[in-house]
């Protein structure tokens, strides 16, 4: 049983992390209906930006800084020169045009930093950590705090201020919004900003995991089993849908591994989101959307 739960904690830490990347599709789609296929990108381009700066001999904090600030720009540079002349259009357009900004972005990235893989190393030990018989990694249980943390704030952030009020409108009626003087251009600013700045803690933790490589911006292919469980318009329905995730795939490839073969973890949340597209479509928190439509 000590094995068992170790190995569940262990998948329910790094679903932890597959709902940073998941939160920041939420965020978006939830302010425009807009699925943001190029979030994996901006992960890509903050943890780039983010280790060169350090390479270059700027601090942590000074990097993070920077980064942060260069995640706000490109957001205001998303929002005026492709989301602001495609308002009103369809979403296959809108979603063909992330897309295409996904490879923007990549290039973007590899022409200002190169193409070179990096190690980054945020201070945090990878080392076993026993409580309770069971061997822990302290950096899951570093990246697992942040993110409940991280949440916590954006819960407060939607729930409990003026602009958090105004994304909810915009997400249950951009045009009623509109007409009791929200700006739509000015939601859809601070939503990429807020993105980015998701996009710039999940790019540190998993970079600190994987290494910053280009085959970070994969890792947004995770995240789609995430959404489709949790649903696309619940920040609550990400954080599940990753532990979810997380889990079974880590209790897979150790239990049913030895049976069917290995490598169960990289295909087996496809198997799961499916089933749930056939049982489940709009997801565990999904209620609201259908009723909606």
């Amino acid at each position: 049983m000590e094995f068992f739960f170790e190995v569940l904690i262990g998948g329910l830490m790094a679903g932890v992390m597959y709902s940073l990347v998941a939160i920041g599709f939420v965020l978006i789609y939830k302010a425009s209906g807009l699925f943001n296929f190029a979030q994996g990108a901006m992960v890509l381009f903050a943890a780039l930006t983010f280790v060169s700066l350090l390479e270059r001999g700027a601090s942590f904090w000074l990097a993070f800084a920077i980064t942060l600030a260069s995640m706000v720009a490109l957001a205001l540079l998303i929002e005026r020169a492709v989301l602001r002349p495609l308002v009103n259009r369809s979403p296959i357009t809108l979603f063909m045009a992330t897309l295409g900004l996904s490879y923007v972005i990549e290039g973007a990235a590899q022409a200002l930093w190169g193409a070179q893989v990096h190690g980054l190393e945020l201070g945090i030990s990878d080392a076993p950590l026993e409580l309770g018989g069971m061997l822990l990694s302290q950096f899951d249980l570093f990246a697992a705090a942040t993110a409940a943390l991280l949440v916590v704030t954006l819960s407060l952030l939607f729930n409990r201020t003026r602009i958090g009020l105004a994304l909810r409108a915009v997400a249950d009626d951009p045009l009623a919004a509109q007409a009791v003087g929200i700006r739509l251009q000015r939601v859809w600013v601070v939503v990429w900003a807020v993105a980015g700045f998701v996009g710039l803690v999940a790019g540190l933790l998993w970079g600190a995991r994987l290494g910053v490589q280009f085959s970070l911006s994969l890792v947004v292919l995770k995240a789609l089993p995430v959404l489709i469980i949790g649903g696309f318009t619940s920040i609550t329905g990400a954080i599940v849908g990753g532990l979810l995730i997380g889990a079974s795939e880590k209790l897979a490839e150790v239990y049913l591994g030895p049976y069917i073969g290995g490598g169960i973890e990289n295909w087996f949340p496809y198997v799961l989101a499916l089933l749930f597209l056939l049982v489940r479509p709009a997801g565990l928190f999904g209620e609201r959307a259908i009723e909606r439509v």
